[in-house]
């Protein structure tokens, strides 16, 4: 299966008239992707009371939206983003319960209309998860989770990414055109474009192919990464400052890039093997995001799903100068 790069969908909640609008666009997005009535209904009920909650709870707010790929169609993902007081989840879980005093339907019925639900709440604010899918759909047997938006103020996106997966593979892709724009946008997608061709090809010669892909463009910086589950290894390769985490209970292990830039100059990409010991997840990310972040100041947030993990890592962390685009995969076993 290869799943390609998409830019999220930010829509900022901050007055009722938004929720109309989030709970529209939610249901449109569905509904491109062959969601029936019944189950854009779904959709749109679930992007109404994500948006309501923000608003209610914290003031003000995002949902995100993108369209994900499952097993054997598309599905759409929604996740509430703000910076409130949080909430306690099991408690939020309970059906019914609200701090607000009003008969709130609670997050356990929400997370009974979607097929993926999670979220993560602290002092700091909620990341709420919801992944929703036709019924006659599964969700993607690896969990991974994407946040990607462009410079503000651009529509047009100078990073790509790209994922690829068969039953105990995965080959990941991470590119970042240089400077922001167009031109970066056509870069980062002509090194993506090459990496999809043959994506389990060894990262040396995928990297060959997207200096070949890129060449004549501004080029950028990019990162593969390469999971076998059967031999739970994982091989690296980067060139440029994408950066680059194998992250477990006990702390993080960065993987080392090379300098350079992809289609215009660089020496061999050389390849790195790690073993996966007790690393769960693994985290790419271009330099959009500060890079001194640790999960450990999150407590249990390495548990929680990728996308919560990569929606909170660009909520706390996202410069807001250039293009930001984080990538998480659990490296655990892929679902039955």
């Amino acid at each position: 299966m290869n799943v390609q790069g998409s830019v999220t969908q930010v829509l900022l909640i901050e007055d009722n008239s938004q929720i109309g609008h989030a709970r529209r666009v939610a249901q449109r997005l569905a509904e491109q992707h062959g969601f029936d009535a019944t189950d854009a209904g779904r959709v749109a009920l679930l992007a109404t009371e994500l948006a309501s909650n923000v608003l209610k709870h914290a003031g003000r707010g995002e949902l995100h939206l993108r369209a994900i790929q499952g097993q054997d169609g598309p599905g759409v993902e929604i996740i509430a983003v703000d910076r409130g007081p949080g909430f306690d989840l099991n408690q939020c879980l309970a059906d019914g319960y609200s701090s607000c005093g009003t008969q709130g339907i609670g997050l356990g019925a929400l997370a009974r209309q979607a097929q993926v639900f999670d979220a993560y709440s602290d002092g700091r604010g909620s990341v709420v998860l919801a992944q929703l899918f036709p019924r006659t759909v599964q969700p993607p047997r690896w969990r991974y989770g994407v946040s990607q938006q462009p410079f503000p103020g651009e529509s047009a996106c100078g990073d790509d990414w790209h994922l690829a997966f068969d039953e105990q593979r995965c080959s990941v892709l991470v590119v970042d055109g240089i400077g922001h724009g167009e031109l970066a946008q056509q870069a980062a997608r002509a090194g993506a474009t090459a990496f999809a061709e043959h994506p389990f090809d060894s990262p040396s010669a995928l990297f060959d192919s997207m200096h070949r892909g890129m060449n004549g463009s501004r080029g950028g910086a990019a990162a593969i990464a390469q999971f076998d589950s059967q031999r739970q290894a994982l091989s690296f390769a980067g060139i440029g400052n994408i950066g680059a985490s194998l992250i477990g209970n006990d702390g993080s292990r960065g993987l080392a890039s090379h300098p350079g830039i992809v289609g215009v100059r660089f020496r061999k990409a050389h390849v790195f093997e790690y073993p996966r010991g007790d690393a769960r997840l693994l985290v790419l990310y271009s330099d959009g995001l500060q890079s001194r972040w640790n999960l450990r100041d999150y407590p249990g947030l390495v548990h929680r799903h990728p996308a919560i993990i990569a929606t909170l890592l660009q909520r706390d962390f996202c410069r807001g100068r250039d293009d930001v685009t984080v990538l998480a995969l659990n490296l655990e076993a892929a679902r039955d």
